[in-house]
């Protein structure tokens, strides 16, 4: 089993047993964390993700973006690894997508990359140094190299790891968010 399956099962494992009590706890902090966020208060276009499960929840932070009139956008995966933003105005727009996870419809503007001011990154889990371990399909991977946008990562304290394992193609954010603070990096 590769080193970073073998993360990623264990940090899932890890997730599915922390405490309801400290997930919701974590979430608000880690809103107020992002809220407070310089470049995201300054950030016109941001595109988030649809947390689903256990992932960091990005409702209250989406909620925000469309009270402030910002564009909001969301992910679309498609085939091969490929990720693209689609902007929405509602979240009732939303559409069932791949792996079960509502994403904007085919109708949705898309929105290039370097149209982005913010991006809101899921993972797995984090390092220190800002780099992520997703659930294995590389979207975020080959999406990130071609943004400008402040990136960040959302992650639990409980979760974070010393150093995630990596490949030439990983990409770090530019910050990480815990319910503890705000870790910046490159």
């Amino acid at each position: 089993m590769s080193e970073k399956k073998s993360l990623r099962e264990r940090i899932l494992a890890d997730t599915d047993a922390l405490r309801d009590g400290y997930v919701r706890m974590c979430d608000e902090m880690i809103y107020e964390h992002v809220a407070a966020l310089p470049e995201f208060i300054a950030a016109q276009t941001v595109l988030a993700y649809y947390s689903t499960g256990r992932e960091v929840s990005s409702r209250r932070i989406i909620d925000a973006v469309l009270a402030r009139g910002c564009v909001l956008c969301l992910p679309e995966s498609l085939p091969g690894g490929v990720m693209r933003a689609r902007r929405i105005a509602d979240l009732s727009e939303l559409v069932q997508g791949r792996f079960g996870i509502p994403a904007p419809p085919e109708s949705a503007e898309i929105v290039p990359p370097d149209a982005l001011d913010f991006v809101l990154v899921p993972g797995v889990t984090f390092d220190r140094e800002g780099y992520r371990l997703g659930r294995g399909g590389g979207y975020y991977d080959r999406y990130l190299p071609q943004v400008r946008a402040f990136t960040a990562g959302l992650t639990r304290d409980a979760l974070t790891v010393s150093r995630v394992p990596r490949d030439g193609y990983d990409y770090p954010v530019r910050c990480v968010v815990t319910e503890t603070g705000v870790y910046r990096y490159v």
